[in-house]
């Protein structure tokens, strides 16, 4: 067993079952690069400010750099244990370049290098799945310029209720999903500054330039209270309620997909990729895909909510709870990664059934506000024109009947302003033709938020965290 570099007070010797239950490195080990990338930079910041000679400050680089190597490559792995990856670089660049290796930790404390590495490692990874969200935004825009004559019902409470064009639809979630690319954008934003420095809560006594190692590092600035520094976690929080809500949109979608799949609706059909068979059933198609992406965002919450329940009681500044920050984190970020990675070529590979969504919108009553609308335009107050409509559409579900069957006769013995022309004010297509308010559902109207997406997509990419 290799000495605890905590060892010195003490003898240094917990118990084996303790030593397993203490040690982070079989999951903190994955922010191996950013670890080192960070004691990189704090090298060479303690050179030029002359804690460290050159001459060590450059020799602690060069070992990092072959660590780094040797483990992208994989010819050096972690095998050899450790309580954490913090202790595992700098055990291993120790065993490479002797006492010099020793000298790396000198202004700086584990406390302030965590906190440093898992923000590096959710820059990165924030960066990694605002590009799966914009691919995903670039799907939908395809998508919806396809379907954006394809004419459905729209649902409130889950009964049909007014028509409205497939593209449009799926525009509704290309908004969420830049929301959720924008709200990433910000929580990289507030998090960008540096901890490094801070040391285990209260500063150092050498002279060390933490402007110097936050910019070789990519931050907008450094934390500007060491306490804070170290024990804020906000970060964390923020991020995990930022994947939680492309989750919940993700789920939303794939109910949907898995209803509009089903015999019931057949809207759409998911291709064979993305399904799976029955065991015992051989007719069946199930949209396992998405039903696991629907399960997983269970999980994504509960990612959040053990975070935010780990630090509600923790006095300052740095608390062993806090290593429980990095599971949640990691297994929000790749629980994500994953579902996009499946989600997307399922929606670019759907297959859309464009006269079953058709069939549906004829029937259900979704013209019945045109109808309204139509004596609002003969001079009748709303409420009363709203009144005689709900009659007819009673009338209607009686006689087994849907609007477009009435004849004008029947029309006009529930109001005189009924002509021959209100047989085109229902006419589907001109209903959702009707639609151009700002953000409606004509064509002319979903043209236009495609457009604005995809100008959206270019920003974005040029200026992606």
């Amino acid at each position: 067993m290799s000495e605890k570099m905590w060892a010195g007070r003490s003898e240094g010797k917990t118990d084996a079952v303790a030593d397993d239950f203490n040690s982070s490195l079989h999951f903190d080990r994955r922010m191996y690069r950013q670890d080192i990338r960070g004691s990189m930079a704090h090298a060479a910041m303690l050179g030029r400010q002359g804690i460290i000679s050159d001459k060590d400050a450059a020799r602690i680089v060069d070992g990092l750099a072959g660590i780094l190597e040797d483990l992208d490559r994989g010819t050096l792995d972690f095998s050899a244990g450790g309580e954490d990856i913090h202790m595992f670089v700098e055990t291993e660049l120790t065993k490479r370049i002797g006492d010099v290796g020793k000298r790396l930790h000198t202004a700086r404390s584990r406390n302030d290098q965590v906190a440093l590495d898992l923000r590096m490692w959710l820059r990165d990874a924030c960066v990694e799945i605002g590009r799966q969200l914009l691919a995903l935004e670039e799907v939908l825009a395809r998508r919806a310029e396809e379907t954006k004559d394809v004419i459905l019902p729209g649902y409130t409470h889950l009964q049909r209720a007014q028509p409205v064009v497939f593209g449009h639809h799926l525009m509704a979630y290309a908004m969420m999903f830049s929301r959720d690319t924008e709200r990433l954008r910000d929580g990289v934003r507030r998090m960008n500054q540096s901890p490094l420095g801070c040391c285990a809560l209260a500063g150092t006594t050498y002279p060390t330039d933490r402007e110097m190692t936050a910019s070789a590092l990519g931050f907008d600035g450094v934390c500007r209270n060491s306490m804070d520094g170290v024990s804020d976690r906000d970060f964390c929080v923020e991020i995990l309620a930022a994947l939680s809500l492309i989750m919940t949109h993700l789920s939303r979608f794939s109910e949907e997909l898995i209803l509009w799949s089903s015999w019931e609706f057949r809207f759409v059909e998911i291709d064979e990729a993305y399904t799976t068979g029955s065991s015992i059933m051989p007719q069946k198609k199930n949209s396992d895909m998405a039903e696991l992406v629907r399960g997983k965002t269970g999980r994504v919450y509960g990612d959040l909510m053990g975070t935010l329940t780990m630090l509600k009681g923790l006095p300052l500044a740095y608390n062993k709870d806090m290593q429980e920050d990095k599971e949640a984190v990691f297994d929000g970020v790749e629980t994500v990664q994953n579902c996009l990675r499946v989600f997307i070529p399922m929606l670019a590979t759907l297959r859309v059934r464009r006269e079953q969504m058709l069939q549906a919108a004829q029937k259900g009553f979704i013209n019945a506000t045109d109808l309204a609308d139509y004596l609002v335009g003969k001079g009748l107050p709303f409420r009363s024109a709203y009144k005689i409509t709900g009659q007819l559409v009673s009338r209607c579900e009686k006689e087994n009947k849907v609007l477009e069957d009435l004849p004008l006769a029947v029309y006009q013995e529930y109001s005189a302003l009924f002509e021959e022309d209100l047989y085109g004010a229902i006419d589907l297509k001109a209903c959702v033709d009707r639609r151009t308010s700002r953000g409606g559902t004509c064509i002319a109207s979903v043209e236009e938020q495609i457009q604005w997406l995809r100008e959206w997509i270019v920003r974005e990419k040029e200026t992606l965290y």
